[in-house]
């Protein structure tokens, strides 16, 4: 009697299973340790342009960090103490302490009140990143939103706790012009674990056509969860960038209080005619858009 087996098919391959917690994508884009040099290498390049995002490991050290964090806060109550609300007609975002203080949650050209953060922006290799964005980019000091330093809390008071789904790309269309891809630097001042919350992107979107970046999530209004988003962890000192065409969202943290501190640092790259605010810059109507979320 033949009592050879018929063959049987091979298994299907496994997905990539990411590590407790994170989102499936985690498992299915590995993202490596990278340092950032004088220029980004082919394999950096590659990665940025097929992802849309990267991090760069350890790109300042803790005491750097620290003394940047020192200028911010006394940026911070300065700012408060002069009761602004706007800089150059971009509002900022206020958050209250238990105490019923004030402090800033969404801070704009923080460099043009700080001399550390101004020379912080003059690291050499910066010129890496502005030459992967392009010929005639620029590190945008003093245009569109500058330097902003991002404040989330998860606690009462706090108005910045999470960001709905949206691209940065949109903003052109608020000022008459076409989405263009232009980098958003983002540089860490507090460690972010997955407890607070941080940046969730939706890998390689930003190589969607402009109906699709307009109409594929209600922008600020959708938190959800994506089936295909990627939770961008980073520590103190580490430096982010991503493609303002891509899809992204801030996850609200759960931890509470001190524990869900996230401070970043973000920096636009830009390219076209040069276009600087000053104080008597109107408010842009993309941020009604933003004041109809919540923000």
């Amino acid at each position: 009697m033949n009592t050879a087996r018929a063959p049987q098919p091979a298994a299907a391959p496994r997905e990539p299973q990411p590590a407790a917690g994170l989102p499936p994508a985690n498992g299915r884009v590995r993202l490596p340790d990278f340092t950032l040099g004088g220029a980004l290498t082919a394999e950096q390049r590659g990665f940025l342009d097929t992802h849309g995002f990267i991090r760069f490991r350890g790109f300042a050290g803790r005491d750097a960090v620290r003394s940047l964090v020192e200028e911010v806060e006394a940026i911070d109550r300065r700012l408060v103490g002069e009761g602004r609300t706007h800089i150059n007609g971009v509002p900022l975002i206020l958050g209250t302490r238990k105490d019923g203080s004030r402090y800033i949650q969404r801070m704009v050209f923080a460099s043009l009140f700080g001399e550390r953060l101004r020379a912080f922006l003059r690291d050499p290799r910066f010129g890496a990143i502005l030459d992967v964005a392009g010929p005639g980019y620029r590190i945008a000091e003093r245009e569109r939103d500058g330097l902003v330093i991002n404040h989330y809390r998860r606690e009462e008071g706090s108005t910045y706790q999470r960001l709905g789904w949206h691209t940065d790309s949109l903003r052109d269309v608020f000022y008459l012009e076409r989405p263009r891809r232009y980098l958003n630097v983002g540089f860490y001042l507090d460690d972010s674990p997955l407890s607070k919350g941080g940046v969730r992107l939706i890998p390689s979107s930003h190589r969607q056509g402009l109906f699709e970046m307009i109409t594929r999530k209600a922008y600020f209004l959708d938190h959800r969860p994506d089936p295909d988003e990627y939770a961008l962890e980073a520590e103190a000192g580490d430096l982010t960038i991503h493609d303002g065409r891509i899809w992204h969202r801030v996850a609200q943290a759960t931890a509470t209080g001190d524990a869900s501190q996230r401070r970043v640092m973000y920096l636009p790259l830009m390219c076209g005619p040069l276009k600087e605010k000053h104080e008597n810059s109107p408010t842009p109507l993309y941020f009604r858009l933003k004041r109809l979320a919540g923000y």
